[in-house]
């Protein structure tokens, strides 16, 4: 029987006592997960890449200030989350305000689609209901929305993390989550009407 396989906390705990060698193995638990929730936020390789560095830039420079109050990988996302949106707000892209947000959220003009059906990614994993193609225009979708609803779409919905983890990460409370969320899921059903038309969604 080989030897057992140490949990982060001990990873941590380790590093922080001096065995410096051993990030290398707590990065590599976590890169792929970190890359593809920065890839979810910032809409392309070449930022995502970048908030991949700031992420374990910043987890090197913090580590010795994890508690454990939470788990290694709620601390890593809310590190993660945070440097993704430091980053968004620092640029130019074309996320609406809040106010448009909202706006399109609460629009009336898609009632009169009566009878189409989107799929419910509030009861499936997105990836799971939505082909190449449709999570192309998702993703589309996703960058025009304001940060904060981005990032609690993302970490919900196709990072399939619990609400109180998200409200963890994104310091938020539990019915916060939930508001923005289900603003999130109403503006991209609205926003994704009409390819979903078109192709007769049923």
């Amino acid at each position: 029987m080989g030897p057992s396989v140490p949990t982060d906390r001990e990873l941590v705990e380790r590093i922080n006592t001096g065995e410096s060698e051993l990030l290398g193995e707590l990065i590599s638990r976590y890169e792929d997960r970190v890359y593809n929730l920065a890839l979810r936020m910032m809409g392309n390789r070449e930022d995502a890449e970048d908030v991949l560095q700031d992420t374990f830039l910043n987890v090197i420079r913090s580590l010795d200030r994890f508690q454990g109050r939470s788990s290694f990988s709620t601390w890593l996302y809310r590190v993660a989350a945070n440097a993704a949106l430091t980053r968004l707000r620092k640029q130019s892209k074309q996320a609406k305000s809040e106010d448009e947000f909202l706006d399109d959220v609460y629009s009336v003009k898609r009632a009169a689609q009566a009878g189409l059906k989107l799929p419910d990614w509030s009861a499936n994993p997105v990836r799971e209901l939505l082909n190449d193609e449709a999570m192309e225009q998702m993703n589309r979708a996703i960058e025009s929305m304001p940060e904060i609803y981005r990032a609690v779409f993302v970490l919900r919905d196709v990072e399939e993390l619990p609400t109180a983890e998200v409200a963890e990460i994104m310091d938020l409370s539990e019915a916060a989550v939930k508001s923005r969320l289900h603003r999130a899921r109403l503006y991209l059903r609205n926003n994704l009407s009409d390819y979903f038309s078109e192709r007769g969604a049923a």
